[in-house]
């Protein structure tokens, strides 16, 4: 997702002289392209990222759109009372973007696992999240949010998976259906829906009819989507590399519940503490319950 972020970014900035591009003194190999191009747009401002937020605040008051880009973890929580306080409570259009949500970053341990990042920033009134699924949706993703008035959190995954049946979809306040279903719903966010759309095909291999909805625009929240998602059928997963309070499994809840519909929720993500065990992604979405495997061992058991 990475390298569609920067393409499209500099494709934006050719054309919008308001975009910059701060950096906490990361995305070596990566943000090149931008920095190349536009050199006087570009700005390391160092292993300081309530330095980088605060510096972006003032720039979106002098009119420029900056984005600021680290890890997730240093992106989200290092910065959080200078997001609130600057571009959440004065409506400016900073772009604070995460990469690595979720497990991106195993082996580097729990300080780098990004796992509430959506939680916290949903929270934020005025504050649009989005999450893309994969490299062509995250493309789209950032065009749409040349829209949005005011503060942007974009979490990014490092994968370069596709989802069958997404080809870069996407909407703001809208979910995207890749696969129908009758017996079960899996609802996925961010770079974990490879997994949800792998899962769904071993499930039908077992006579499980699964739909499988793709959910990038957390906020503003595709409500409407999510109710029609979950009124067919008796069950639904959501699945998301991050913590199941706060996340994508809170909002499917908080809609199962607002609009008093019958079906199961059954929230797949991380539930539990760190222990200090770390590995690969794939090591982790397994002992999280969030790999295609145990996605269909969670819905055959709650399908009874």
């Amino acid at each position: 997702m990475r390298r569609a972020f920067v393409q499209t970014l500099t494709e934006l900035a050719a054309g919008d002289p308001r975009i910059l591009l701060l950096t906490g003194d990361l995305g070596y190999m990566a943000l090149e392209p931008f920095a190349d191009r536009f050199p006087d747009r570009f700005f390391n401002v160092g292993v300081a990222e309530q330095n980088m937020v605060g510096v972006a605040t003032g720039l979106a008051e002098a009119g420029y759109t900056p984005f600021v880009y680290s890890i997730a973890t240093f992106a989200s929580l290092r910065p959080y009372e200078f997001i609130r306080n600057g571009p959440v409570l004065h409506h400016l259009p900073v772009r604070v973007v995460g990469i690595g949500g979720g497990f991106d970053y195993g082996p580097q341990g729990t300080t780098h696992h990004g796992l509430e990042d959506v939680g916290v920033m949903r929270i934020q009134p005025g504050m649009t999240v989005v999450a893309p699924a994969d490299h062509q949706q995250c493309a789209q993703v950032v065009r749409a949010l040349s829209d949005v008035p005011g503060p942007a959190y974009l979490r990014l995954g490092k994968d370069e998976n596709a989802i069958p049946g997404l080809e870069g979809r996407f909407e703001m306040g809208r979910a995207q259906c890749v696969r129908q279903g009758r017996d079960l719903a899996l609802i996925a966010m961010g770079g974990v829906a490879v997994e949800a759309a792998a899962a769904a095909q071993l499930l039908e291999e077992q006579g499980v009819s699964a739909a499988v909805w793709i959910v990038a625009s957390v906020q503003p929240a595709p409500v409407a989507d999510l109710a029609d998602a979950l009124a067919g059928v008796p069950v639904a997963l959501s699945v998301e590399a991050h913590y199941v309070n706060g996340g994508l499994g809170s909002l499917v809840a908080e809609v199962a519940a607002e609009r008093g519909l019958g079906c199961r929720v059954v929230r797949c993500g991380v539930q539990r503490a760190p222990d200090g065990v770390c590995g690969g992604q794939r090591f982790l979405y397994d002992a999280h319950g969030v790999s295609r495997a145990a996605l269909v061992r969670t819905a055959l058991g709650a399908l009874g």
